[in-house]
């Protein structure tokens, strides 16, 4: 007994040491522990999206979906309304996206996304959804520069539909253009159809072009007309582009009439 009381005097104070250092290192594994646990379960947080974010990044996903299909939906329109209107021109056009519009003159140059390489050339025709919109003047490989009818350099023959008078187009740098009519009494009205006729060099006879909506029949030099062109220019973003050749001149065929029976 004195051997163990001997024993333990001599050892307590290392024995009490060595039990708090346990202790606190026991204390100290603890405390890490739970701090691990704690940034596990942020990051964790952080990096799951809870109901809420879930919700928000469905309700994204199916707006952009719905804004996609109306765009799909928009495009498929126009193009075939381009398709129905480009059935009326009898040579087989080359369809092609508007990508870039003139700074300079807004509307009054575009930049298509067709070129040589695709069979476009200069002076060939583009006309979009309600007729002529104007004519390649350069070209690239992959894509081609069209003067627009709205260009004040823009001039083309033209006639009234119903009275077949004719005269020159001129672009004003908006959607409209002046008309200039040969004859000093021409026939025409507020609503008539405008066209393109035989005395223009640069487009084929017979596109359409726009409707009479102002008269000035009382001008010195020549009668004038206000025409607002059906191709809505500012808004198209698809046209076809048609081969034609400037210096040839359009023949209309003429069936022979029959002999009279005798």
């Amino acid at each position: 007994m004195f051997t163990l009381r001997r024993w333990w005097d001599k050892n307590a104070l290392k024995l009490a040491g060595f039990g708090t250092v346990i202790g606190g290192t026991y204390l100290v594994l603890q405390t890490q522990s739970a701090l691990v646990d704690e940034a596990y379960n942020a990051i964790s947080q952080a990096l799951t999206p809870n109901s809420r974010q879930l919700d928000t990044l469905k309700t994204a996903q199916v707006e952009q979906l719905q804004n996609e299909l109306q765009e799909l939906r928009t495009q498929n329109q126009q193009l075939k309304q381009l398709a129905s209107y480009s059935a009326a021109v009898p040579t087989q056009g080359i369809l092609a996206p508007i990508v870039l519009r003139s700074a300079d003159n807004w509307w009054q140059q575009i930049v298509i996304g067709r070129g040589s390489a695709d069979g476009v050339a200069i002076d060939h025709i583009v006309v979009g959804t309600g007729g002529v919109v104007g004519r390649v003047v350069s070209v690239s490989p992959h894509t081609s520069r069209v003067l627009l009818v709205s260009d004040p350099s823009s001039r083309m023959g033209v006639l009234i539909s119903r009275s077949r008078n004719m005269g020159i187009l001129q672009g004003t740098r908006a959607n409209q253009a002046v008309l200039q009519f040969f004859d000093k009494r021409p026939t025409v009205k507020v609503g008539d159809v405008v066209s393109t006729s035989a005395v223009s060099q640069l487009f084929p006879t017979g596109l359409g072009v726009g409707k009479v909506i102002e008269l000035n029949l009382n001008k010195s030099l020549a009668p004038e007309a206000i025409v607002e062109f059906t191709a809505p220019l500012a808004n198209l973003e698809w046209v076809t582009v048609h081969p034609h050749n400037p210096n040839t001149t359009e023949v209309i065929p003429v069936t022979p009439a029959k002999p009279a029976a005798k």
